[in-house]
């Protein structure tokens, strides 16, 4: 038989237990949480990933289709990096991808220059809350350091040239190049944008809202606005920031015209909607980048990180300014007229864009003073009362008085006690000076009067409220004050 397994030892018998009362399980002790934190948490965290993925996988998609660039190759002897992010911005006088309608439509004729019509460096502060804009101005007078043509590939030692021609001697590199050794500025990305990009930019955005106080008239362009407030599509739009014979700025005044409309572009697109809308942020980076040229580093966490930081944006996050010019048509043999560059404001300039510093000065939004074609103190005015209103004349012409205008002191009654809109009588020989008081005295009507000479008349309706304050537009070479993006926008 087979052996029996052994047994375990008998275990002793319990004494039997009275019965005890019952206990509650014990759980394990957890810190409290309001459940609305968990809820909101919850929340956030599924928007963050959401929006984190459709991001990323937007701008991956678009990332592989920009045309890329490598205008930092074998550079030496750069700058030091300063603190922020600074991309130069270049604007190609690129014609060849135009429609002909466009060209015929926005005076878009001739041959391509392969030149940069606008240059600009646009400083992103560290902290991603501003974004600080430096126009340099396209008649630039500028030294180019030994280099290699493109074109010809013949070698050149240094020589002055204006600096829009960089890029057709050398490319994107060169312009890099002479950028850093005129600002001591480490540039950080390359972007360039084309007649084509910009013009879709603009679309995909519904427009962009342009104000201005005097008609603006370029037969080179075809530009041709009233006076007001205007929502410029695409092609417009080019035309508006190409325009330089408007008036005699020329280069600068084109880019005050440029500043301006960045700043109604960031208001657009941050009231819009569009950085915060996924499929709206898609369409617009496509059009931004499906026509541009970049380095091989502004990628998908670049366009990322800049999409973030622009959603915290509004006018009031840019800044906008013009090097500082020190010289008007500073001549050089071989090259012709150049703007020379006021160097001790230039430098203080760029130190501040190094070391991360705002431009404009941290104060409440100004007002600003409306622009005219002729000073205040050049026009000479006689002020009449045309209703029953006693005093009215010596009011409205202490005012303009006050506003700079050389009235005669000596207000008077006009014979007619029932005017209703204040009126302007002027001769036309002097329109420029008339329409100048107009833009003082909002809403007055203007009646030409041959042959009554420099001594304009207003006769004070009832309609008259107060006097606006106006300004002759700055001289270009007086023009180194940064402002803001609000500023600068309509309704400022």
């Amino acid at each position: 038989m087979p052996a029996t397994p052994p047994r375990s030892p008998a275990r002793p018998q319990r004494r039997p237990q009275p019965p005890r009362p019952a206990r509650a399980p014990v759980r394990p002790v957890r810190r409290k949480r309001p459940r609305w934190a968990m809820r909101a948490v919850t929340t956030l965290s599924v928007v963050v990933l959401a929006s984190a993925g459709i991001g990323h996988a937007v701008v991956t998609s678009l990332d592989a289709d920009i045309a890329r660039v490598d205008p930092f190759r074998d550079m030496k002897n750069r700058p030091q990096a300063g603190h922020g992010m600074n991309v130069l911005l270049v604007g190609t006088d690129g014609r060849d991808r135009v429609t002909e309608q466009e060209r015929r439509e926005y005076r878009l004729g001739g041959a391509p220059c392969h030149c940069t019509d606008t240059i600009m460096i646009v400083h992103i502060s560290e902290d991603r809350e501003r974004a600080s804009v430096v126009s340099l101005p396209r008649d630039s007078y500028a030294e180019l350091p030994e280099h290699v043509d493109e074109t010809t590939g013949a070698r050149h030692g240094p020589h002055p040239i204006r600096i829009n021609a960089a890029y057709a001697e050398g490319g994107p590199q060169l312009t890099v190049r002479t950028v850093e050794n005129m600002t001591h500025v480490k540039i950080d990305h390359y972007l360039e944008v084309d007649f084509t990009s910009f013009m879709k930019t603009v679309d995909v955005l519904g427009g962009v809202r342009i104000c201005t106080t005097k008609p603006l008239k370029d037969s080179y362009t075809g530009l041709d606005l009233a006076a007001g407030t205007h929502t410029l599509k695409g092609g417009e739009a080019l035309q508006y920031v190409r325009s330089r014979h408007i008036d005699g700025a020329s280069d600068l005044g084109r880019m005050k015209r440029q500043q301006r409309f960045l700043a109604a572009l960031i208001e657009r697109a941050t009231s819009s909607g569009v950085l915060l809308n996924p499929l709206k942020f898609r369409d617009v980076t496509r059009a931004v980048l499906g026509s541009v040229r970049a380095d091989r580093g502004f990628g998908t966490d670049e366009l990322l990180d800049l999409g973030r930081a622009m959603r915290n944006f509004s006018p009031s996050s840019s800044e906008f300014m013009t090097v500082p010019i020190g010289r008007m048509g500073y001549v050089v043999p071989g090259i012709g007229s150049t703007l020379k560059w006021d160097e001790p404001k230039a430098d203080q300039l760029f130190r501040s864009l190094r070391a991360d510093r705002p431009l404009a000065v941290n104060r409440p939004p100004r007002l600003r003073a409306e622009t005219v074609d002729v000073a205040p103190q050049q026009i000479r005015v006689q002020v009449e009362n045309g209703t029953g209103t006693a005093g009215l004349a010596k009011r409205v012409d202490a005012a303009l008085a006050a506003t700079g205008f050389a009235t005669t002191h000596q207000p008077a009654t006009s014979k007619d006690h029932s005017v209703r809109r204040t009126v302007i009588v002027y001769d036309p020989r002097w329109d420029r000076s008339a329409r100048s008081l107009a833009a003082a005295l909002p809403g007055s009507e203007l009646r030409a009067e041959p042959g009554r000479g420099p001594l304009l008349k207003v006769i004070a309706g009832s309609d008259f409220k107060d006097v606006r304050k106006v300004k002759p537009e700055d001289p270009p070479e007086a023009e180194s004050q940064a402002v803001r993006g609000d500023e600068v926008v309509c309704g400022a």
